[in-house]
Formats: structure tokens, C-alpha cells, sequence
């Protein structure tokens, strides 16, 4: 029999290659006569980077960078094999992790470090860069990023701006005459899974901030300021920068596009392409999914729905593991997944489930497997 594993990480517990073991080990710990197969996902966010640099054979690059505010740090990306891919998070240089919780203030977050990883990559001879855009820090409108490759913005006085989002709506000029040489022979690509403008209800301030640090003062500031910004820079590159997905990452999306051609795209979509999931998915009779919480969120661009849903369309059984599940019976429904398992009960509680997942899932899998009945598939 073939069983396909294909989980995300469990977020603080184990990546995504660490579930694929645990639960391959449950498995062969009942029968050793089964063809298992691992597949390692990610949806674009947290850990895509490694993933992604694993499949394609590469190394990662450590380099220094600038944090959201402008203190140097460790930081990095993948690069393929062949050099020509580069894969980067925003979030490793421009995230919200990098900060502790008083310092998060995103009228003065800069995205410099995502500029200085980019810049890096464009100087080892990337062609193609792939940037996963989740959990930033900033609502700069990518400004930031944008000055470390070598663009400026001016007051109407003519002095030079810091680029941070207090800022976005005193910018009179922006000058891209020293912009990397390399920007526009390259391909970006920007795994985003929101379709969320620049400014605006739905845009990047009103939305996202908050969760940065915004007050309501601040939210209202940095939308006028997303607001003037797209007007200045359409007005430079004469091309449209708000569309669709622009209020990702703080805005920068917008600044990509005025400087670069870049294409944006859910990140389950991209990798489930990039890993031939469906290759495998063909020679499977089940397959074994999960994440380290399944809620209401993974039904928009997750990995447990994205490989339901491509399951369900070649008639495979698909089982999930979670460290716990916050399902309402109404979505379970919507979900194409057999049964869904958890690592938390009446014995285990969710701080012990995160401490020794590992061993609980090999525990659970080998039990689901002892008693599943090979006629329900």
C-alpha cells in the first residue's frame, strides 16, 4: 500500500520534515510492508524559504541585514542548486518576530532588511526570486526595501526621507536613477494569499496594522500615507502599483511592482507545482496531511485544505493530524478529510502536546493505523 505524507510544520513544535518522520515511524511501527512516501509542504509562509531551497538542492545564504528598526542582525536566504533561484521571507528580516512586543510601532518599522536580503541575491546572480511576504513587521509601502536597492524619496524641500511609514505622506519625488542594475532582468514572484489593496477599509493599515502596533491614530495616518505614496510613484513609473494583494507585507508588494516584474501567487499553489504533489498524489492509495492547529483559517490557501482539495479530485482518502483542531462540524464538513486526529485530549494538554510532539504523533498514528479498516477507503 502507498500512503503519501504531506503536512505542514507544527508551528513551535516540529517542521514539516519532523512530522513527515514521526509519522512514517508510526506507521512502519505497525507494518513494515508499507510504501511510504514524504513530501514536506508549506503554504508560502513560515519555513517556505527552507523548504524550498531543500527541494531545489540549494544551500542557505547567512548574510547581515537591517531589522524593522535599522539594528543589524543574522539573517538569510535559500539559493538553488544551480544559483539561479533565490527563495527569502520577508519576515526573516523585516518581521514581527524580530521585535518585542513594546517595540512594535509600524510609523517607524522600515523594510531596509528585506531590501538588503534582495540586494544580496541580485549580486550573487539570481535570476529569479521568490518571496514569501507573511508575518511583517511594517506599513512602509516597501520604502525601505526600495532604498536598499538604491532608490530615494524626497520631501517637497528636497531632503532626503528616512523610510519608514511615518513618512509614506511626505514623500514629494522619488529619484531611481542608482536602482540595482539587476532589478528589471529579474522574475519575482510573491506568494501572497490575500487579496487585500494597498489602502483603503481592506488595505494595508487598516487591516494588518493593527496587529503591529497601530493605534487608531496611526491606522488612519499610514492609509493617507499609502494613499499619497501610490499616487507619486504611479506618477514616476507611470504603471499601475495598486492591485489585488498590494496591502501584503505592509505594502511592499507595491514597491516591488514599480521597480521589478513580478508576478503574485497563493503560495500552496506555487509549491504544490514546484514539489510535483500531484505526481505523487497519483500513486497514492491515502494520504496523510496536517498542521499544528486546524481552524476556521486553514480553509483559505492552507496546506491540510489545499491537499484535501487536490485528494478529493483524484478520489483519495485523506487523514489529517493537528496538535488540536477548532473546527465547527459545519466546516469539518466542507473539508474533504476523512478524520481528523489530535495530539491534545482529556490527558493532554496543549503546553504538553508542544513539548512532546514528536513522540505523541508517532504515538497517534500508530494507533490510527493498528485500527483503521483498510474497507473504509
Amino acid at each position: 500500500m502507498n500512503i503519501l505524507i504531506a503536512p505542514d510544520k507544527f508551528k513551535g513544535s516540529l517542521s514539516a520534515t519532523e512530522v513527515c518522520a514521526a509519522i512514517k515511524e508510526g506507521l512502519l511501527s505497525v507494518d513494515s510492508t508499507l510504501n511510504v512516501i514524504e513530501l514536506p509542504l508549506a503554504d508560502g509562509g513560515e519555513g517556505t524559504c527552507e523548504l524550498l531551497t531543500s527541494y531545489a538542492g540549494g544551500s542557505m545564504v547567512t548574510l547581515r541585514v537591517r531589522d524593522p528598526l535599522f539594528r543589524t542582525i543574522d539573517s538569510g536566504y535559500g539559493i538553488s542548486k544551480d544559483g539561479k533561484i533565490a527563495f527569502l521571507e520577508m519576515a526573516k528580516a523585516s518581521g514581527l518576530q524580530l521585535l518585542k512586543m513594546d517595540e512594535r510601532n509600524p510609523m517607524i518599522g522600515s523594510t531596509v532588511g528585506t531590501g538588503d536580503l534582495i540586494r544580496h541575491a541580485l549580486d550573487r546572480g539570481a535570476e529569479h526570486i521568490i518571496m514569501g511576504v507573511g508575518g511583517s513587521a511594517t506599513t512602509d509601502g516597501g520604502i525601505g526595501m526600495a532604498e536598499a536597492l538604491g532608490a530615494y524619496f524626497y520631501d517637497a524641500s528636497g531632503e532626503r526621507l528616512q523610510p519608514v511609514g511615518a513618512n509614506l505622506q511626505h514623500i514629494h519625488s522619488v529619484d531611481l536613477s542608482s536602482v540595482h542594475p539587476r532589478l528589471r532582468q529579474v522574475q519575482f514572484t510573491i506568494f501572497c494569499d490575500v487579496d487585500n489593496p494597498l489602502h483603503g477599509p481592506n488595505g494595508a493599515a487598516y487591516i494588518f496594522s493593527p496587529q503591529k502596533g497601530a493605534d487608531a491614530r496611526m491606522v488612519s495616518e499610514l492609509d493617507m500615507g499609502l494613499r499619497h505614496y501610490e499616487r507619486v510613484l504611479e506618477n514616476t513609473v507611470h504603471r499601475k502599483v495598486n492591485f489585488p494583494g498590494a496591502g501584503a507585507g505592509g505594502g511592499l508588494p507595491s514597491s516591488i511592482k514599480a521597480l521589478a516584474n513580478v508576478t503574485v501567487r497563493p503560495g500552496m499553489d506555487y509549491i504544490i507545482e514546484f514539489t510535483k504533489f500531484e505526481e505523487q498524489l497519483s500513486v497514492a492509495d491515502m494520504v496523510i496531511t496536517g498542521e499544528g492547529k486546524i481552524d476556521e483559517q486553514t480553509l483559505s490557501g492552507k496546506v491540510v485544505k489545499g491537499v484535501a482539495d487536490l485528494a478529493a479530485r483524484h478520489n483519495k482518502v485523506v487523514v489529517a493530524f493537528a496538535g488540536k483542531t477548532e473546527l465547527s462540524e459545519k466546516a469539518f464538513q466542507s473539508l474533504a478529510i476523512r478524520k481528523i486526529i489530535t495530539l491534545t485530549g482529556k490527558d493532554i494538554s496543549e503546553k504538553q502536546a508542544m513539548e512532546k510532539a514528536y513522540g505523541l504523533l508517532h504515538d497517534r498514528v500508530a494507533i490510527f493505523w493498528r485500527n483503521w479498516e483498510p474497507e473504509a477507503t
